[in-house]
């Protein structure tokens, strides 16, 4: 609500979160929720609390993922296509699930591009942690995609969020859609983006560059992969 009244962010806006992530979970065999969602399904919605309604909210699942991390000398030993870890970062703003005065994404994202050469244009999609849609919003705002206050005009309307948008957002269906794997999720879809491999959810174009993130409030990390 700070956001809402200091800059202006809408639930029009904001629906572009969830709707993005139904729309890309729809092309994901194992995403959890398939069906359509329209903004007038969302903008109908049973608040949870103002400005967020359900559809705001991500879903619980029985899941898991698994994620190889190895040296890089170690890369003659495996079949696939490597993905580099070019710059990682995170940061904690208090030992406490209560309401952050000033959420962890911020510094989080600064600090991610202070141990690399790329730069935010660099980045061919971004999967952001989405427990609540909101913190997309914060995310992009923190890692540089637009300025502070500006994320909810920077996805008006969907169109840059897209699969086939300038910079595409959680191709799997974010945790809204796809389901909850406390962030893991992301960092294995970014994987999957830069091998190639999405099939229908696939981005077009050659990704070599992918932004990952978990939490953003009271604690955040944040991972920039390449294919190199």
């Amino acid at each position: 609500m700070r956001h809402v009244k200091k800059y202006g962010l809408t639930r029009e806006q904001l629906a572009q979160v969830a709707l993005t992530d139904r729309a890309n979970a729809m092309l994901n065999p194992r995403a959890l929720v398939r069906e359509p969602l329209t903004l007038d399904e969302y903008m109908s919605a049973r608040m949870i609390s103002t400005p967020l309604c359900l559809y705001d909210c991500d879903r619980y699942t029985d899941a898991s993922t698994v994620l190889i991390v190895s040296a890089g000398d170690a890369v003659d030993e495996v079949s696939c296509t490597p993905i580099r870890i070019a710059s990682m970062a995170g940061s904690v703003e208090r030992h406490s699930w209560d309401q952050a005065e000033w959420m962890a994404c911020y510094p989080t994202g600064a600090d991610l591009w202070k141990h690399t050469d790329y730069t935010p244009s660099d980045v061919d999609t971004v999967q952001l942690y989405d427990g609540f849609s909101f913190q997309v919003i914060t995310w992009l705002e923190a890692l540089g995609f637009c300025a502070l206050g500006e994320g909810g005009r920077f996805i008006e309307g969907g169109q840059r969020i897209a699969l086939d948008g300038e910079l595409p957002l959680n191709t799997f269906g974010g945790q809204l859609g796809a389901g909850r794997l406390h962030g893991f999720g992301f960092a294995h879809e970014a994987v999957v983006q830069l091998r190639g491999k999405g099939g229908a959810r696939q981005i077009a174009g050659d990704p070599r560059v992918a932004v990952s993130t978990s939490g953003g409030g009271p604690l955040a990390t944040a991972l920039l992969l390449a294919r190199d």
